[in-house]
C-alpha cells in the first residue's frame, strides 16, 4: 500500500477531514490534499506529527510495513498473539499464515457481498 492511501486511510478512521489534519499540519487543505493524493511527498516532519497523532510507527505510514504498532504499544491480546506466533515451528507459521489468509479473503468477499446489497 502506498503511504497515500494510508494517509487517507487513517485520517477516515480517525473521522477526520482534510482541513483537520492540515490544520494539525500547520498547512492547507489544498497542500493536504496533495499528500493524500500522492502528488506531493509528505515531510519527514509532518510524518512524525502524523505518527504521534495517530498513534502509529511511521513505518506503517509510509507502507514498510502493515503492522500499525510496535511490540512496546501493542495490547495484551497483540502481545499474546505475538508470543503465541513466536512459539510456532516454522511449519506451523506457514500453516498459520494459510489460515489467516484464507480468513481474510472470506472476510473480504462477506464485506463486498454486504455493500452490493446495499
Amino acid at each position: 500500500m502506498y503511504y497515500y492511501q494510508r494517509l487517507r486511510d487513517l485520517r477516515e478512521d480517525a473521522d477526520k477531514t482534510q482541513k483537520e489534519i492540515a490544520e494539525l499540519l500547520n498547512t492547507n487543505q489544498s497542500q493536504y490534499q496533495k499528500y493524500e493524493s500522492g502528488k506531493r511527498e509528505l515531510p519527514l516532519h509532518h510524518a512524525i506529527t502524523l505518527s504521534n497523532f495517530y498513534n502509529v510507527s511511521i513505518d506503517y505510514i509510509t507502507g514498510i510495513t502493515n503492522i500499525k504498532y510496535g511490540k512496546n504499544n501493542m495490547n495484551t491480546e497483540e502481545k499474546n498473539l505475538l508470543e503465541r506466533w513466536n512459539c510456532l515451528t516454522e511449519k506451523n507459521k506457514g500453516k498459520a499464515e494459510y489460515f489467516f489468509e484464507q480468513l481474510l479473503k472470506k472476510q473480504l468477499r462477506s464485506e463486498k457481498e454486504q455493500k452490493k446489497s446495499m
